[in-house]
C-alpha cells in the first residue's frame, strides 16, 4: 500500500497518478481522515501530558496536609476522554487503513501515461506468424480428436471452466511444467518453492489480492481459507513481518495450480482453454533492494520469454500504459502469443514490479548498506501460464492431417515422443 505520509507529502502527484490510472480513488477524502485522525492524537496526547502534570500534584498536596479527592476526580476524568480518544483512534486507524488498502500502486515515471490496452507499446516480438496450406483448426477441436483432454467430463466434475486433461495432453501438462521449472532452476538462478496451495486472509491481503478483488476469489469460509489464484501469493507471503538477513536478490520459482471465479468476465472466451477457472502455472517471485529493482524486472522478464524461445513460439511484449496497468503494479510487461485459430494474441505472463507496495502490506523489509531496516521491491511474472502456452503450441504446430509435431525443447520430457497424433 501507499505511505499515508506520502500521500500527505505528495497529494497533488497521488491524485494525477490515480488518474492517469483511471482510478476511482477519492484521496482528498483519505487525507480528511488522517487530518481528523492527527487532531485527535494532538489533544489526546497534550491531555495524557496535563493529566501526568496533574497527578505529580497529589502527592505534594497530600505532604502539605490537603484534600486530593477533587483533584483525583480531575484525573479520572482526564482519564475517561483519553480513552474515548483512544477508541476514536482506533476506529480511524481501522478506517484509514482500509481506505490505503483500496488505493492503487503509483505507476512508475517510466510507465507511459495511457488510457486502455490500446496504449500499450510493442516493446519487442520474436519470431512470425506461422502460415498454413490449409485451414488451421481451433485448438479444441485438435485436443478433443487426439484424445488431450474432455471438456464434458472435467464440467461434469466441477463445473465450466475446469478442464479435464487426459492420456498425453495429462503428459503435456506436465512436461512443460518440468521443463519450466528445470529452465529456471538450473539456467536462471531461481531457487524452487512448492508452497501449499491455500492461503489466509492476511497473505491474500499482502499481495493485494484482498480486499478489492475479494469477488474474483474462490473461498473456503469455514476455515478462512482461499484457493490461491497464483502461487505469487505464498511464495512473496513467506518472507511477511521479517527483516530479511540474506542478500539480495532473493529468487524463487514455484509450479502450483491457480483457482480464478473472474467472477466481472463470465461469459467471455469460455471455449476450451482461452479462459479457465484452474489452470498450472510457473511463477517466479523476486526480492529485491529499491537500487536493483528495475535491473531485475528486465531480467524476470527476459527469463519468461526465455521460456517461448525454447519452444519456439511467435511472441511478443508490450508495456502495459498507466489505464491499463494492473493493481499493485508500478511497472509491467506483457508477454503474449499469437494463436492462429483464434487469429489474436493471448497474454501467457504479466512481469510486474511492485516497487514497496506489497512488501508494505506484507511487512517485509531488509537491512540497507547502513544497517537500517526498509522495504524490499518484489517484483513476479509467470514463467508462464499453462493454458494458453498449451494452446499456441497446438494450434502453430499443427499439421494438415491434424497430428501436432511437439517442440525439440519438450522431447526429453515427453519420453522421446515428437509429434501429438491419433491412436
Amino acid at each position: 500500500m501507499l505511505d499515508i505520509r506520502f500521500i500527505r507529502d505528495h497529494g497533488d502527484a497521488v491524485k494525477t497518478a490515480m488518474a492517469n490510472r483511471n482510478a476511482d480513488t477519492d484521496i482528498d477524502a483519505v487525507l480528511a481522515l488522517d487530518d481528523r485522525r492527527r487532531a485527535i492524537l494532538a489533544e489526546a496526547e497534550e491531555l495524557k501530558a496535563e493529566r501526568n502534570r496533574v497527578s505529580k500534584s497529589i502527592g505534594q498536596m497530600i505532604k502539605e496536609g490537603g484534600d486530593p479527592e477533587a483533584v483525583k476526580a480531575q484525573v479520572r476524568e482526564m482519564g475517561d476522554k483519553i480513552s474515548a480518544f483512544d477508541e476514536q483512534l482506533r476506529e480511524i486507524d481501522a478506517q484509514l487503513r482500509e481506505s490505503l488498502l483500496y488505493i492503487p500502486n503509483m505507476p512508475s515515471e517510466s510507465t507511459p501515461v495511457g488510457k486502455d490496452e490500446n496504449d500499450n507499446p510493442v516493446v519487442r516480438t520474436f519470431g512470425e506468424k506461422k502460415s498454413f496450406d490449409f485451414e488451421p483448426q481451433a485448438h479444441w477441436d485438435l485436443g478433443e480428436a487426439l484424445g488431450l483432454f474432455d471438456f464434458e467430463r472435467g464440467a461434469k466434475i466441477a463445473g465450466s471452466g475446469f478442464p479435464l486433461f487426459t492420456g498425453k495432453g495429462a503428459r503435456l501438462e506436465r512436461a512443460l511444467i518440468q521443463f519450466m521449472l528445470d529452465l529456471h532452476t538450473e539456467e536462471h538462478g531461481y531457487t524452487e518453492i512448492a508452497p501449499p496451495f491455500l492461503c489466509n486472509e492476511t497473505a491474500m491481503t499482502g499481495t493485494g489480492q484482498l480486499p478489492k478483488f475479494a469477488e474474483d476469489m474462490y473461498t473456503i469460509p469455514v476455515d478462512g481459507l482461499y484457493p490461491i489464484p497464483t502461487a505469487e501469493v505464498p511464495v512473496t507471503n513467506l518472507y511477511g513481518n521479517e527483516i530479511l538477513d540474506q542478500a539480495l536478490p532473493i529468487l524463487h520459482a514455484a509450479y502450483t495450480p491457480c483457482f480464478r471465479r473472474e467472477a466481472g468476465a463470465a461469459g467471455k472466451d469460455t471455449r476450451g482453454l482461452l479462459r479457465v477457472h484452474q489452470f498450472d502455472k510457473v511463477e517466479l517471485v523476486k526480492f529485491t533492494t529499491p537500487e536493483t529493482s528495475a535491473e531485475e524486472h528486465e531480467k524476470l522478464t527476459a527469463d519468461a520469454e526465455k521460456v517461448l524461445q525454447k519452444l519456439g513460439l511467435h511472441y511478443r511484449t508490450i508495456e502495459l500504459c498507466t489505464g491499463d496497468l494492473g493493481f499493485s503494479a508500478a511497472k509491467c510487461y506483457d508477454i503474449e502469443l499469437w494463436a492462429p485459430a483464434q487469429d489474436k494474441w493471448l497474454e501467457v505472463s504479466s512481469c510486474s514490479n511492485f516497487g514497496e507496495y506489497q512488501a508494505r502490506r506484507a511487512n517485509i523489509r531488509y537491512r540497507n548498506e547502513e544497517g537500517k531496516p526498509g522495504f524490499v521491491h518484489t517484483i513476479n511474472g509467470s514463467g508462464v501460464a499453462l493454458p494458453r502456452l498449451v494452446i499456441a503450441i497446438m494450434e502453430n504446430n499443427q499439421q494438415a492431417d491434424g497430428s501436432i509435431d511437439l517442440p525439440e525443447a519438450l522431447w526429453p520430457y515427453m519420453g522421446g515422443l515428437r509429434r501429438l497424433e491419433k491412436s
